[in-house]
């Protein structure tokens, strides 16, 4: 018998990025291919890259440096680059760099058995040119009944893909739809990401993403359902709601509020203990999401707001809408229902026009709005964008003492925040158990990777309620202590043989 061939998948970037990676992951499995850990294991090394900001470039590449440094010594014989900077940039990026022996667009993820294939035999699979998307049908993994048909208002009929093996491996998600994509989970979290949809159809004018993505189509709830049913039935307790902008879910699809009626059916998909949305847009918050939001069990009181900035003049050459008033309004709102509510956002300081009048109304509206997580980014000009062409441009010394100015406030304020949650009740997720940190997890208003976490202490905890806290419970906890944005936290008595919490909508009111 021949060897199977090996493969690893390296991914940077946002959480859909780590979907696009286990779509990949499931297809290949599908087709004889051996998943590994490491590059150094595999004979190709496939590295999904980021191409959204300058730094996150600069990462990609040095991964793929990286992988093909394994060339010269290890099992690897291949180094491939998909991900939105392969798609970005194509053509140009395989010239700039030689050492990926290939370079791979969307379009190619439906054949990427046969394009590893051909790559790892020595062929050439050409780099594609770069082509706006938005002027393109949507991608897969956005699924539509019939969709190997041309939509409305879009260009060519979308690409077939493979069918489905009669047999699939353990572990591969089946096919949900016609084009529903295969799906095979690269860890063991008890955390996952949904896609609900794909591209955007914001106009922002320092983001390239719609250019790359392509125009914003929803998924079929059916098939968010079944995925989710599927990555419960893989041990996962929270899925996380991914997209461009999932407050736009539904609207090509003729209701733009089926969030509102998707939201409860996942949350009673059983084994699915939490259900997290991202990527909010303030202006298009509605009454009725932030009623479901805040006041459905198993659903999490957590706002990830796209709010960039607060001052009216550089939010509208952002080509963006609101205030720094209005915003503090909606978080009133929110508060209203959820005191307890989660609240994050980023923030661009250096805008091309920014004033030192803008800055510090954000820094007004920081003061004022109590988030629990921020994130605050230099501005940097991203080609494609209008905001590229901008005059004005801020001297990047400027730019440079914005940032850390923004950044340390960031802090205070989180700070501040989490040290007001002390003498809370919350309920953990724990996602790892060691000998040094011991247990540690996320309450409801705290997401993955980008927010702060919840560490419990144990000392003085009765026996039966250290068994409950492994990998994928939930248990309840009263906050005792903070450091930075984190949490510290005592494990309650009561919390029963699971250790999961008897109420899914616990801290949905506080």
């Amino acid at each position: 018998m021949p060897e199977r061939r090996t493969v690893a998948l390296v991914t940077l970037g946002c959480a859909r990025n780590e979907v696009d990676s286990e779509e990949l992951a499931g297809r290949l499995a599908a087709d004889g291919w051996d998943l590994v850990e490491e590059a150094a294991e595999a004979d190709v090394a496939v590295v999904n890259t980021c191409g959204f900001v300058e730094a996150a470039k600069k990462d990609s590449v040095d991964a793929l440096l990286e992988a093909n440094d394994l060339k010269d010594h290890g099992r690897t014989q291949a180094v491939v680059a998909v991900g939105c900077m392969a798609e970005r940039y194509g053509k140009e990026l395989a010239e700039a760099l030689p050492e990926a022996d290939g370079v791979l667009g969307f379009d190619d993820y439906a054949d990427i058995s046969d394009r590893l294939g051909t790559i790892l035999g020595g062929g050439v699979h050409a780099p594609h040119t770069p082509r706006d998307r938005r002027k393109l049908l949507p991608l897969s993994p956005v699924e539509r009944q019939g969709a190997d048909v041309a939509l409305p208002g879009h260009g060519d009929a979308a690409p077939a893909l493979p069918e489905e093996p009669e047999e699939l491996p353990d572990g591969v998600a089946p096919a949900s739809g016609p084009r529903a994509p295969l799906r095979r989970r690269l860890g063991s979290s008890p955390v996952a990401s949904v896609k609900l949809a794909s591209g955007c159809d914001r106009r922002c004018s320092f983001c390239a993403i719609p250019t790359f993505r392509g125009s914003f189509v929803s998924r079929r709830p059916s098939d968010v359902l079944a995925e989710t049913r599927w990555l419960a039935g893989q041990g996962v307790s929270e899925v996380m709601l991914v997209s461009e902008n999932n407050t736009s879910y539904g609207k090509d699809l003729g209701d733009i509020r089926l969030l509102e009626t998707l939201l409860p059916e996942l949350a009673a998909v059983d084994g699915i203990e939490r259900v997290r949305v991202s990527y909010l847009q303030p202006a298009e918050m509605r009454p009725g999401l932030i009623d479901v939001l805040t006041g459905t069990p198993g659903v999490m009181p957590y706002f990830d707001l796209s709010f960039q900035h607060s001052a009216p003049g550089v939010l509208r050459a952002m080509r963006r809408f609101g205030d720094t008033d209005r915003f503090l309004e909606l978080l009133a709102t929110i508060r209203g229902k959820a005191p307890l509510a989660g609240v994050r956002s980023n923030f661009i300081v250096g805008f091309p026009g920014e004033t030192e009048a803008d800055v510090a109304e954000l820094e007004r509206f920081l003061g004022e709005a109590g988030l629990d997580a921020i994130g605050v980014f230099g501005y940097s000009d991203e080609d494609g964008t209008e905001a590229f062409g901008y005059s004005e441009k801020v001297a990047q010394e400027a730019v440079d003492a914005r940032l850390a100015r923004l950044a340390r406030l960031a802090e205070e304020l989180t700070a501040q925040r989490a040290e007001e949650r002390v003498g809370e009740t919350v309920t953990v997720l724990v996602e790892s158990v060691d000998d040094i940190e011991g247990p540690v997890g996320r309450a409801a208003h705290q997401a993955p990777e980008t927010d702060g976490v919840v560490r419990l202490e144990t000392g003085g905890s009765a026996p039966e309620l250290l068994d409950g806290l492994v990998v994928g419970r939930m248990v309840e906890a009263k906050v005792v202590a903070s450091e930075g944005v984190d949490l510290i936290a005592e494990p309650l008595a009561g919390v029963g043989a699971t250790g999961r919490s008897t109420d899914k909508g616990r801290e949905a009111t506080g």
